[in-house]
């Protein structure tokens, strides 16, 4: 081993957290976020040390915080991200050699000793300290400096050595020369609010036709923004609105064989009308299209867009850049396969190409088209069959001029590489939720996603069903099961969204048993939808989502807390907003056939509750209260009814007359 550039400095610093993969990956926050770091900071021997948590925006200089500690060698220290764009930190530590000489002179005094001395070794310390400052500063510190030297034996010198205002300033000009610096600069990437509170409602475009039979515009899909924002979602995600090969078209429910008028699959992109950044003519112009996304604003909804990087045997890129995709042995075009499935209308892209830099940035450029129209969210279909590398640059250079646009990674495959994805920039990601039913499986499955490293980077977005998901829970347990797990998506997770109208009309026929697949799949025809029927749940996601609007507990994930019930089919579980000031307790049953009971053991110092005092309790979807006091109450659900309560915690405050309210 060689020897150090500089073998004076004494202080170790390791144990930082939060720090993904060695600073390989940066943590994620929301403007407004406090970013609580911790760290191991100590030093050889009996020295005081001092550290110091610094961080900065891109591209600006570090501002220093100095940290707390916490015991046992841990020292903790926060700073708070006002703007979108990254940030950085880092840590430095040094012995603290006048920390030191002014606890030990403490300890002298404190034993009777004399101490002129360690006054003058003090006089020292602050002469040394006093070059490196400044102004009014240096001037102070020279004169304590003289003090201490000079007048070590007057009782008043030790009165000046223990000041608190010599303490202070003398903090404030460290010796950077001698200080440890962690031996890399960890980064976090701010985004805007809805990366972490969003609720997305997926709608087919060509769908939307008064008209049965009719293909759908942009402008029928206009028609339906009111009735969309008016269940209270502020995303409206498209499938992909791109011209449909007509080639190996698939036709109804799948069928490799299509018919005379059969629309296609929306994600068998590209025909002679165009690419990746045209738009199907049948659904109208660029100018429609940017149309309905101002619309959209208008009320209350961001738009979000599809983004399928794979191309229909008919797109041009097909003609233009056969290199960008795999050939077999024959010459012909490698479709995609998932044996012993196959999609001959699909045409996979070639990531080992040798022409990969150029589809790089033809691939980054149909994401920059689409921000210059005014699309701010994309909803990735299946980048996990996409190069890691790729994501991570593309989403950086992206990021790097547009730092308010959102990424959703719709990856339902193994944890490794979903959590990869979000390591690499994506801002929230599909989830497992979608087969998370019994209790156990949700609290393990949540407790992981919100209690372990995991949650510094990865952003769920729960999804009760897509239009490739028909899960068995909603094939086969009918419209309480439909609640429970609407409820369930929208208050466990601050991200969540439904494939509709399919989910507020209840459909739950797949196309053959023990499948996922719907049947008669809008994926492959266009469908006529009574959203005005009466079995519509469409109060009920109205209520769900005012909850989340109005209670800032549903809006954070960090206070998710699970609470005890004596019986499995009742979950019980609470939400605290970042201030203390807004609680949520949630009770859902499980059950979707029969009435549940039980009793609820609630942790109230999680709930902020005293033990001796009674408790209200606001149900945002009955609009019914409830009086509970202590941490063992009574439960009671019918699937029948509402299978749920999404309580509001009301505390009890007391007025000068002796008059009760809640808060």
């Amino acid at each position: 081993m060689t020897k150090p550039v500089d073998g004076r400095k004494r202080v170790v610093i390791e144990g930082v957290d939060p720090e993904i993969d060695a600073g390989r990956f940066p943590i994620k926050r929301i403007v407004g976020d406090s970013v609580r770091i911790e760290a191991n900071v100590f030093g050889d021997g009996h020295d005081r040390v001092v550290c110091y948590l610094l961080f900065r925006r891109k591209d600006e200089a570090p501002l220093r915080v100095k940290m707390e500690s916490l015991g046992n060698d841990r020292w903790q220290a926060s700073f708070r991200v006002n703007r979108q764009g990254e940030y950085f930190y880092a840590i430095v530590g040094s012995v603290d050699h006048f920390g030191t000489w002014r606890s030990d002179l403490m300890k002298r005094l404190e034993a009777g000793q004399d101490v002129a001395l360690e006054l003058q070794t003090g006089g020292i310390l602050v002469e040394q300290v006093a070059k490196r400052a400044k102004g009014e500063d240096a001037i102070q510190l020279s004169e304590w400096a003289r003090i201490l030297r000079t007048k070590s034996g007057d009782e008043d010198t030790k009165v000046v050595a223990l000041d608190a205002k010599l303490a202070a300033t003398m903090e404030r000009y460290p010796d950077t020369d001698l200080e440890t610096k962690y031996e890399r600069e960890l980064r976090v990437v701010v985004d805007r609010n809805k990366a972490r509170f969003s609720s997305w409602y997926e709608m087919f475009p060509r769908s939307c036709s008064a008209i049965p039979g009719k293909h759908g515009t942009f402008q029928d899909a206009e028609a339906r923004l009111e009735y969309v924002a008016g269940m209270g979602f502020d995303v409206l995600y498209l499938p992909p609105i791109h011209p449909i090969g007509q080639s190996f078209r698939k036709g109804k429910n799948n069928s490799v064989t299509a018919e005379t008028g059969d629309v296609g699959s929306p994600w068998a992109i590209g025909s002679h009308l165009g690419g990746h950044t045209s738009i199907h003519p049948e659904l109208g112009t660029l100018d429609d299209f940017k149309r309905l996304e101002a619309r959209a604003k208008d009320f209350g909804l961001e738009m979000a867009m599809d983004i399928a990087f794979q191309c229909s045997p008919d797109h041009p890129w097909v003609k233009e850049h056969p290199s960008w995709f795999k050939h077999r042995a024959d010459g012909s075009i490698q479709y995609a396969e998932n044996p012993p499935k196959k999609y001959q209308d699909i045409y996979p892209l070639d990531f080992e190409s040798e022409d990969w830099s150029e589809l790089w940035d033809a691939l980054k450029g149909v994401f920059v088209f689409w921000i210059e129209q005014g699309v701010r969210i994309f909803r990735v279909d299946n980048p996990h069959t996409k190069a890691f590398l790729f994501w991570e640059w593309a989403i950086a250079e992206i990021k790097r001029d547009h730092e308010d646009v959102l990424f959703l990674a719709e990856a339902f495959t193994r944890p490794r590489v979903m959590e990869r994805l979000a390591k690499l920039g994506f801002s929230q990601s599909y989830t497992y939720f979608t087969w998370r039913n019994t209790k156990p499986e949700i609290t393990e499955y949540l407790e992981q996603l919100m209690r372990t490293e995991i949650k510094e980077y990865f952003r769920p977005n729960f999804w009760p069903n897509t239009p490739d998901i028909l899960p068995e829970s909603l094939q086969i347990d009918g419209k309480a099961a439909f609640v429970s797990r609407l409820v369930l998506a929208g208050t466990l997770g601050t991200n969540y969204g439904i494939y509709g109208p399919a989910f507020e009309l209840l459909e739950n026929v797949p196309a053959k048993p023990g499948g996922e697949e719907y049947l008669n799949s809008e994926k492959y025809e266009l469908k006529q939808w009574d959203i005005v029927a009466q079995r519509s749940l469409t109060a009920v996601i109205r209520l769900v989502n005012q909850a989340r609007r109005e209670n800032a507990a549903l809006q954070m994930n960090h206070e998710l807390f699970f609470h005890t019930t004596d019986n499995p089919y009742l979950i019980c579980y609470s939400k605290r907003s970042a201030e203390g000031d807004n609680t949520v307790l949630v009770v859902v049953n499980l059950d979707p056939f029969h009435v549940q009971a039980g009793w609820v053991e609630l942790d109230l110092n999680r709930l902020g509750l005293n033990p001796r005092e009674p408790f209200q309790l606001h149900d945002q979807l009955a609009d019914k209260r409830y009086l509970w006091q202590g941490s063992r109450n009574y439960v009671e659900l019918s699937p029948f009814e509402i299978p749920a309560h999404v309580m509001r915690v009301m505390r009890r405050v007391r007025t000068e007359k002796d008059f009760d309210y809640y808060l």
